[in-house]
């Protein structure tokens, strides 16, 4: 017997619902041909992942569209499986989506973004314009160019598009590089440079003052270089960002490039606000991703919680490599600073590694890995192609294109119209 199309094939109408909610779904193709039409007869089929049951609906067509009002409950997709009836024969006809997630999730946004990228400021290939412009082109709904050692770059970002009707929300940033200490730091969101600081000698007195205090350091670890770490956390949340763990588990000189003693220390411990669970490795170095992750659902396992971002670490936005390739969504009332800032360390995010013809790999908790994989495959290509467009534009305004700011207006709003059309009202 012939297939239906399958998911994708199909505008599902709101496509994320509410547990418990008893709601109308409309089933639209996406073609231009009619797939549902008054006077043929039609069954739909409800499959919930979790507990399999199978439960025939009543629907009505509506022009191009075949609605559906079913009770969607738990917290899992819903396969509703459509069919028309000739007689004694069943053709398939639609294979559409629904996911109900509970009411935490369901008043939440899933938000993209890329927490470390590098312009040519510091050893990128494009000027941090540029680089925003980019990441919004491909999916993107907030970032920061983190530049090592540098902030500045990440402020003529955001100044490269200021007054403009653009929804990409760019934030201030910095790769942190203490003096004499191999860990790298990402400030994400903080309101001045931690890089900066360093020149100021006083800073020494303060890590040697902490150093003299910490107790329990492993045999292995100098107090100086876990001091260090930890004053650069502080300092990051002092000034209102995010201080990421980034990447302990990358090969430089053929060896991790921090010890392991530290790495052990600060897993501990925990300094960090959220720890770079997939960075941006190149595919000859998938074993570092691989180590990370393992490391996470380890310290998990050890009661830790963790929270985790994904990250591109990119250093060029066409070359083909990275860019894209790794991301964090976060589930957030809004992209503004304080929502994503507090989303993520209330272990409402994952990391998503989505590498050119590779199968996507999701790390987080549980629920709302499930929810990603849903999300990725039914309600992100048609968020994405709508940032394609903002993206182009606000290329077009760097470009010196007149008529940029015309097209960022006629824009702006469309992926939170598109979030607001695919989310039911709610239980």
């Amino acid at each position: 017997m012939a297939e239906a199309p399958g998911p994708g094939t199909f505008d599902v109408s709101p496509c994320v619902v509410a547990s418990g909610e008893t709601v109308e779904i409309a089933i639209r193709p996406l073609s231009n041909g009619t797939a549902f039409a008054t006077g043929r007869t039609y069954a739909v089929t409800s499959t919930p992942m979790e507990d399999q049951t199978r439960h025939e609906q009543a629907f009505r067509v509506d022009g191009d569209a075949l609605r559906v009002t079913h009770r969607f409950d738990g917290e899992q997709e819903h396969g509703l499986f459509v069919e028309e009836l000739r007689g004694t024969e069943r053709v398939p006809v639609a294979d559409a989506r629904v996911y109900s997630v509970g009411a935490d999730l369901h008043a939440r946004r899933p938000l993209k973004g890329d927490l470390h990228i590098h312009s040519s400021r510091s050893d990128g290939k494009e000027p941090p314009a540029h680089v925003a412009a980019a990441c919004r082109r491909i999916g993107m709904d907030f970032m920061a160019v983190t530049d090592h050692r540098r902030y500045e770059p990440s402020l003529e970002a955001q100044a490269a598009f200021a007054g403009l009707p653009v929804d990409l929300a760019i934030y201030p940033g910095e790769e942190v590089h203490p003096p004499d200490n191999p860990i790298h730091i990402v400030n994400f969101g903080g309101t001045r440079s931690v890089n900066a600081q360093f020149a100021d000698p006083g800073w020494r007195n303060e890590v040697d003052t902490i150093a003299r205090g910490l107790e329990g350091l492993p045999p292995k670890l100098e107090a100086y270089l876990y001091a260090s770490a930890l004053w650069t956390f502080r300092a990051i949340r002092a000034c209102g960002g995010l201080g990421i763990f980034c990447h302990p588990y990358w090969v430089e000189r053929r060896r991790y490039h921090i010890p392991g003693s530290l790495a052990d220390h600060v897993f501990a411990e925990q300094p960090y606000d959220a720890y770079e669970v997939i960075g941006g490795y190149h595919r000859w170095e998938a074993e570092s991703n691989s180590l990370q992750a393992a490391r996470y659902h380890e310290e998990t396992r050890r009661g830790r919680r963790i929270p985790v971002v994904g990250v591109s670490d990119a250093h060029g936005c066409g070359s083909g490599e990275l860019f894209g390739w790794y991301f964090t969504i976060v589930f957030s009332p809004s992209p503004r600073l304080g929502d994503l800032l507090s989303s993520i360390r209330d272990l409402r995010s994952v990391a998503v590694e989505a590498l050119p013809g590779a199968p996507v790999r999701i790390h987080g908790p549980m629920r709302l890995v499930k929810f990603a994989h849903f999300l990725l495959r039914e309600y992100f290509p048609g968020h994405d192609a709508l940032c394609r467009g903002e993206g182009d534009a606000m290329l077009a305004h760097l470009a010196g294109d007149g008529s940029a700011r015309d097209a960022l207006a006629s824009l702006q709003g469309s992926t939170l119209a598109l979030h607001r059309r695919l989310w039911s009202r709610g239980a």
